[in-house]
């Protein structure tokens, strides 16, 4: 069933034009309803010929594969269905959606199409339970859904479509490669050099071996972490990284005034790595560990067990502010890897992680 009905849409040439010999329901997408492919991007092609400026998005659901996989391929349709409705809802008045094909969907935006309006546009998408970010209530599920976004601009950023269309093939894929769940504008001096094949060919692999020659570079274990932290910042899209010792001290690698004491933090990791976005989820298992998050306004949290064998010398933990983040496979293989280097050094120096503040030295 048709998303949008004949009056929406009459309002713009191209579609005016199309329906006088096109019938509606051969436009739109049959299980979303909104538009499809072809006459999206046929839309934005007419745009750019009419000299309009808009914005153009691609919208990427995280980790769709894991929700098939999980609730069933019915549970999939519903999410592709409900996060369609929600953004021809939000975009209402002065956007098009149309499915790009698969969990991708693409829209129009002719409103937004400054870097201000545009960043406060794609945050409101993200918060307030409004479109992302949000669980979206099925009949067997209730799936939390996260989307990674890329967006450019005509005719400020390209003039040409097929340039334009690169630009956010480019950003979506930067979205990816920061660990999703995020929205990527673009910019010339920051994106105008993107490769996507480099982005591509940049994965686990070539992180960790980043990883231990930056771990090699420098004696000493906290020295290594402040050379570690700028790549896990720039590679997964960290805060900061934190580290609970022997003593179930809590501490930040960057943040010296973090101190809080997570005496029960074993009590979620019954097995070497433990990951949630909803903090709500460890009230009950370890009160402690979740008062001490909750003060920092955590939402999202990654625990990997550090220790070789059935001797636990700590915790990393990656415990982000404000952020529904969905950990990723590939995220979680990189800091449980970090994890064994510390263990590994740990056992090479003969000292107890308690030792360690963290502080460089010269």
């Amino acid at each position: 069933m048709a998303m949008y009905k004949i009056e929406q849409l009459i309002k713009y040439k191209y579609f005016a034009r199309l329906l006088e010999t096109t019938g509606l329901e051969h436009i739109t997408d049959p299980l979303t309803g909104i538009i499809s492919r072809a006459y999206i991007l046929g839309f934005a092609k007419s745009l750019i010929a009419e000299k309009i400026p808009f914005s153009f998005v691609m919208l990427d659901l995280d980790n769709f594969k894991f929700v098939n996989d999980t609730y069933g391929h019915s549970a999939g349709d519903g999410i592709l269905k409900g996060v369609s409705a929600a953004l021809a809802d939000y975009i209402d008045g002065f956007g098009i959606a149309g499915r790009f094909g698969g969990d991708e969907l693409i829209f129009i935006d002719l409103k937004h199409l400054t870097y201000d309006d545009k960043k406060s546009f794609f945050t409101g998408m993200y918060t307030g339970n409004r479109l992302l970010r949000r669980n979206y209530d099925l009949e067997t599920c209730s799936p939390l859904i996260t989307a990674t976004i890329g967006c450019a601009t005509y005719p400020t950023d390209s003039e040409d479509y097929d340039e334009l269309f690169s630009m956010i093939d480019k950003t979506l894929y930067r979205g990816k490669n920061k660990g999703r769940n995020c929205y990527i504008i673009y910019v010339e001096e920051k994106h105008r050099n993107i490769e996507i094949k480099k982005l591509a060919g940049h994965g686990i692999c070539t992180i960790m071996q980043s990883l231990i020659r930056q771990f090699e570079l420098v004696p000493g274990l906290e020295n290594k972490f402040h050379a570690v932290i700028p790549l896990l910042m720039e590679e997964i899209g960290i805060t900061d990284l934190y580290y609970s010792d022997s003593d179930n001290i809590m501490h930040a690698v960057l943040d010296k005034s973090f101190r809080e004491y997570v005496g029960d933090i074993g009590q979620i990791t019954k097995d070497d790595i433990y990951r949630t976005n909803e903090l709500s989820d460890i009230r009950g298992t370890a009160p402690v560990f979740y008062e001490a998050l909750k003060k920092h306004n955590v939402e999202t949290l990654l625990v990997i067990r550090i220790g070789i064998k059935d001797i636990t010398d700590g915790y990393l933990i990656c415990a982000e502010p404000r952020s529904h983040r969905i950990w990723q496979e590939d995220e979680c293989s990189i800091i449980y890897f970090l994890a064994k280097l510390i263990a590994s050094e740990m056992r090479l120096e003969e000292l107890p992680f308690r030792k360690f503040d963290f502080t460089v030295k010269a």
